[in-house]
């Protein structure tokens, strides 16, 4: 596959500190046939030499402004030109054989096309597994999806639609912000099984990480589906209600003992928190079906 396939394609590499890794990931990239002008490093301060290393390939590299990921990005769509843009780690966990896979994707009409990521025996550890599979499934119950890895660390976009990104997640948290903002503006999204391999170098991602991705997702929630956030919360409540009512029926069957007041506050927090669990399932309902139809708008206007 030649460069010349790829010239409306920017592939950005974020990088910090990954010295023992770019200079194999830039390799790779210009493997598959990007050329050199289509490769962006994006450096956050590195203080290792891997500036240097990027430079020696002949790709251009610049320094971002701000710090963290979102930043990085954020900085690289200054300097992009073309209508695709592929970001991909630079810590040699993803392999560039991917992105002629991505790249076909998103041209059969999706707006972002998401790496899946299958690990490579050693190459992800449990925990993060089970991590980035709570995270996936709470931003699907959030935002009506049905993805595999909204986290994602490599992953092709419309230029145009992430310049829609208002970028107020920092770190790792701004895959979830691209995906929410691709979803909540009737955007097609799909993935592509992709190989994960174990980074070079020193890891970054802690628990911490995930704790600030899923406050990140909760922010995102609160900004493009706020009516079913509120009620979801809302349903709280009748977690207690149904714990204190089984007590307060047990009681009352068994031990032929009455409690009225307890009983009287179980059902308010039932009757509560059930009502608001109805409503917030109306409202994913609504959402999704705006989503529908707005798509199905867009698809008519562009026929037109």
């Amino acid at each position: 596959m030649c460069a010349e396939k790829f010239r409306d394609l920017t592939v950005v590499i974020p990088t910090l500190n990954e010295a023992e890794a770019i200079g194999k990931v830039i390799d790779e990239v210009l493997s598959v046939g990007v050329s050199r002008e289509n490769i962006l490093v994006v450096d956050g301060g590195s203080s290792d030499g891997t500036v240097d290393i990027a430079r020696s390939r002949g790709v251009r590299v610049i320094i971002q402004e701000g710090k963290g990921k979102a930043d990085a990005i954020r900085t690289a769509l200054r300097y992009i030109n073309t209508p695709l843009v592929l970001i991909m780690d630079g810590d040699y966990t993803y392999p560039a054989s991917h992105i002629p896979d991505l790249y076909e994707k998103i041209r059969e009409g999706y707006t972002l096309v998401i790496g899946q990521r299958v690990p490579e025996p050693g190459a992800q550890p449990l925990i993060y597994r089970l991590g980035n599979w709570m995270l996936t499934k709470f931003f699907n119950i959030l935002f009506g999806t049905r993805l595999r890895d909204v986290l994602s660390g490599m992953y092709i976009v419309r230029s145009g639609t992430l310049r829609e990104v208002e970028f107020t997640s920092s770190g790792f948290g701004i895959e979830s912000e691209i995906v929410a903002h691709v979803v909540s503006t009737c955007g097609e999204v799909t993935e592509v099984p992709i190989r994960y391999r174990k980074r070079v170098g020193k890891k970054k991602l802690n628990v911490r990480h995930g704790l600030q991705i899923l406050l990140t997702m909760i922010r995102l929630a609160l900004r493009y589906n706020p009516v079913f956030l509120v009620f979801a919360i809302g349903s709280v409540p009748l977690i207690p209600g149904l714990i204190i009512g089984g007590w307060v029926l047990y009681n009352y069957f068994f031990t032929g003992v009455k409690y009225y007041v307890k009983g009287i506050i179980a059902a308010i927090l039932v009757s509560t928190g059930y009502a608001s669990l109805i409503l917030s399932l109306i409202s994913l309902y609504l959402k999704r079906m705006e989503y529908r139809i707005l798509r199905m708008l867009r698809k008519l206007s562009q026929r037109e």
